[in-house]
């Protein structure tokens, strides 16, 4: 561990130390599996697991795992208040240089945050940090590497998502993009704090989008280190509320759009946009019914 004690008794903490928050709710098929991951990892200092509401085992494994390491915190949330706002909540324990926000059905290596420390503190404007994405089988996420959505250009294309993805360059180790993949985020503490953190208006989807436009906007690169990498299963959580997530997806998008998008959007079009948006709900949801 690279926490050490100085003469005068205080904790000093390394320059690569990383804190963790995971965000978990109804968890418990994956959680042991990403603690024990994130507790074997280089620089990991601090761990805090902030649980909204879950009905399962996740918080009797969190404890369980905690009575063995004292790295891992648990904030149990009478009620979901929604991924953004607990990790903030979460972020308020970490008094580490770095922070990563990890989903539990997120499996990091060994070495993972250990070289995203060591990429961001030698390259000068890196801001927040990200890998590629691969599920068990190894195929990558093409939402590794996104694009800045806009709600206009997907209504008019009928929901196609090809424009999202900026897709791997072959030539460059280190990636800029628009933004990454919300389930590891990576960036420092300092500059979580400075640009406000998370909004915690989104309750689940495009949190992460409007993240990282906010640290671009501020001056610092989005980037994707394009030689790490990390297992994730994608929604284990929200396959318990499929209807609900969907909602969720188009709350935030809309709250996206007002944001970054409608100064640029003519007056008349919005409410055509707004109408669309939530006419598109009912038709993915019978969509996903029928599959």
């Amino acid at each position: 561990m690279s926490q050490r004690t100085v003469p005068q008794g205080a904790l000093d903490f390394g320059a690569r130390d990383v804190g963790v928050v995971v965000v978990t709710h109804a968890s418990a098929s994956t959680i042991e599996r990403c603690l024990s991951a994130l507790l074997a990892a280089r620089q990991v200092m601090r761990i805090m697991v902030v649980d909204n509401a879950s009905g399962d085992d996740t918080c009797a494994i969190v404890e369980r795992l905690a009575a063995r390491d004292p790295r891992i915190g648990l904030v149990r949330n009478d009620d979901n208040r929604g991924f953004a706002a607990a990790c903030n909540q979460g972020a308020t324990a970490i008094a580490q240089p770095w922070i990563a926000f990890v989903n539990p059905d997120a499996f990091v290596e060994r070495d993972t945050l250990a070289r995203l420390a060591e990429v961001a503190m030698a390259r000068a404007g890196a801001g927040l940090l990200g890998v590629e994405h691969r599920d068990e089988t190894g195929v990558p996420d093409p939402a590794s590497r996104r694009s800045d959505p806009s709600l206009r250009e997907q209504l008019f294309s009928f929901g196609r998502r090809d424009n999202l993805f900026m897709g791997r360059d072959p030539g460059q180790d280190v990636q800029p993009v628009d933004a990454v993949s919300g389930a590891l985020m990576f960036l420092p503490a300092v500059l979580f704090v400075r640009i406000g953190g998370f909004d915690d208006g989104y309750r689940l989807h495009a949190e992460d989008l409007d993240l990282c436009r906010r640290v671009r906007q501020a001056g610092y690169e989005v980037l994707v280190v394009n030689d790490l990498a990390v297992t994730h299963l994608r929604g284990v959580s929200s396959r318990r509320r499929p209807a609900w997530v969907e909602w969720q997806k188009h709350r935030g998008m809309w709250r996206y759009f007002r944001k970054f998008e409608a100064q640029q959007t003519p007056m008349w079009l919005q409410p055509l946009l707004f109408l669309a948006l939530w006419l598109h709900l009912p038709l993915t949801l019978a969509r996903k019914l029928w599959r």
